[in-house]
């Protein structure tokens, strides 16, 4: 199925009158401000505005600290999230709307970067610890649990082992990133869709990738 039948049938599924509150919450990670646009550390920003503008939706309600859409997906009410919390705190967010519509952790996807990854990469996990990601360890602190899918986005390893990690991850893309990051962005929110749906190893059978050298 190609992308666009998989956006076509999502648009149709968006049609229909939603009842209840979401299900499901998918939550892209990075830091608000436009001094962060585009840099590594962002992301899981820039994969939910992809699956934004797919879902036609936009992310503008204020909502649990966060820029939030509500949306359907295959029938499922769905809660998209950027936290407005800078990256350290986004377990703040997360947290604040599972509590609010009793969404358990196995129903909370999270799209963020993986500095072990190269760009043109991802991977699809059911759960784990956070690896060094400070957003994920503040999501593992607040939800008291590690069992949540996640999709990670690869931004590349540093230059050079004595480079400082918070520059790297501050710094944006080359411009020759651009096309396989793209690429990379649209198959993270494809394979949002599917864990939405509930499909997690059709997920990670299709979307686990690594970039051909």
């Amino acid at each position: 199925m190609s992308l666009s039948d998989i956006f076509d049938r999502i648009a149709k599924n968006r049609e229909q009158e939603s009842v209840g509150a979401p299900e499901v919450i998918i939550a892209g990670l990075g830091n608000p401000g436009t001094q962060y646009e585009n840099t590594r550390h962002n992301a899981g920003f820039m994969a939910m505005d992809t699956l934004a503008k797919e879902l036609g939706v936009q992310l503008k309600k204020l909502k649990f600290k966060s820029l939030t859409a509500d949306c359907t997906v295959s029938g499922r009410r769905c809660l998209l999230m950027k936290p407005s919390t800078f990256m350290n705190n986004s377990g703040e967010a997360v947290k604040a709307a599972a509590d609010f519509y009793k969404i358990p952790p196995e129903n909370i996807i999270v799209m963020y970067d993986d500095i072990s990854l190269d760009v043109g990469s991802l991977r699809i996990r059911r759960k784990g610890s956070d690896g060094g990601h400070n957003g994920i360890k503040s999501i593992i602190l607040h939800l008291d649990s590690d069992a949540f899918p996640r999709i990670k986005i690869g931004v590349g390893a540093k230059p050079h082992p004595d480079y400082p990690l918070a520059d790297w991850v501050l710094s944006g893309f080359k411009k020759e990133d651009g096309e396989v990051l793209e690429q990379s962005l649209s198959c993270a929110a494809k394979a949002a869709v599917l864990l939405a749906e509930g499909k997690t190893d059709e997920a990670m059978n299709k979307y686990n990738r690594t970039k051909e050298k």
